[in-house]
């Protein structure tokens, strides 16, 4: 059993440390810089305490990844506490004010009263690639989502039947709408010409979407007002639309093959539904160690797929999805069952 117990309330230029001992009485309370001088220093004062402490942090990734790495170098135990489990449990200490001291006394008496707090361990080299690619990736995909909205709501003010015909989440109709955007211009071109145009860009059914942006531009021969900046606009978009897909790809490809270098890789993917991103956000919310959950049930639960029950209150039933689980791990799990 641990002699003391070192909360850290973590932030992104510094840190607060407090450190207590088994009758909770403050040793040590200190604002640190999230510098590694600063951090090893610290380390070396609570060592100077007792060389038998437990760690704890309220976020383990981003801000903390400095003081997590460093602890791991020195052999140093360490938990994880939510944030939102401090934020609960500061209720029941004394004082309505939210400091960064008192938010690592919680930490740190909280480490030291629960036994159910499991310890952090270090994630495998691929296992953080892969967290750090995914992560990427979704923002490119929110991203695409976002211009690809903008897109629909630019066309759809000056020619609604392009934007009705079209399916802009395909690369072709986007590339379309890089050299073509106004119903004149369509006309004026024709079919033929449009498909010849988006054939040398390697657009597959080349034919079939310049019949259809002609079939639209027929049923429109009104010029708004304005259509010709809206149109260099919907141009604009429309490449920056293309460049967000190239950059995926490419974050795919490294994905694929970062992934297959993991060595559960095989085992992953033979599983119904998993196949390569999925397996990827898979070992990046695991950090490639089932070992840490001990059971299945406890990774169920860490996921949300564990109703938990609540008897108390007015509720129809007495089962409900957990308030806190992991978005990652849960998509990665509702997908794989998400009939092909």
């Amino acid at each position: 059993m641990p002699q003391i117990w070192a909360g850290v309330d973590i932030g992104k230029e510094h840190h607060h440390c407090v450190v207590v001992d088994e009758r909770g009485e403050r040793l040590l309370s200190r604002r640190v810089f999230n510098d590694e001088p600063a951090l090893l220093e610290l380390i070396a004062d609570v060592l100077a305490l007792s060389e038998d402490a437990l760690w704890a942090v309220d976020i383990n990734h981003g801000g903390a990844a400095l003081l997590i790495g460093l602890l791991l170098s020195h052999d140093q135990p360490m938990v994880y506490i939510t944030g939102l489990a401090v934020h609960q449990a500061s209720a029941a200490y004394r004082g309505q004010g939210k400091t960064d001291e008192k938010d690592a006394f919680v930490i740190a008496d909280q480490a030291r009263m629960r036994q159910d707090l499991g310890l952090l361990r270090p994630g495998d080299e691929i296992a953080v690639d892969l967290r750090t690619l995914t992560a990427r990736r979704l923002d490119l995909v929110n991203d695409r989502t976002r211009q690809t909205n903008r897109l629909r709501a630019q066309l759809l003010e000056f020619f609604p039947a392009l934007e009705r015909a079209l399916n802009l989440s395909k690369k072709g109709p986007v590339m379309l709408l890089t050299g073509y955007q106004t119903s004149a211009a369509i006309r004026r071109s024709g079919a033929r010409r449009i498909g010849t145009w988006l054939k040398n860009r390697k657009v597959k059914n080349a034919a079939m979407l310049a019949e259809t942006a002609v079939e639209a531009a027929r049923s429109q021969h009104t010029a708004l007002p304005g259509e010709t900046l809206a149109a260099a606009m919907v141009a604009r978009i429309a490449k920056g639309v293309l460049t967000l897909d190239q950059e995926i790809a490419e974050l795919d490809a490294l994905i694929e093959a970062r992934f297959n270098e993991h060595q559960h890789a095989t085992v992953i993917r033979s599983l119904p539904g998993m196949g390569t991103l999925l397996g990827a956000e898979f070992i990046a919310a695991t950090s490639g160690d089932l070992e840490a959950f001990g059971t299945a049930d406890r990774m169920a639960s860490f996921a949300g797929l564990s109703p938990v029950p609540r008897d108390s209150g007015r509720v129809i039933g007495n089962m409900r999805r957990p308030r806190r689980y992991h978005r990652g791990l849960l998509r990665a799990f509702y997908l794989s069952r998400w009939p092909a």
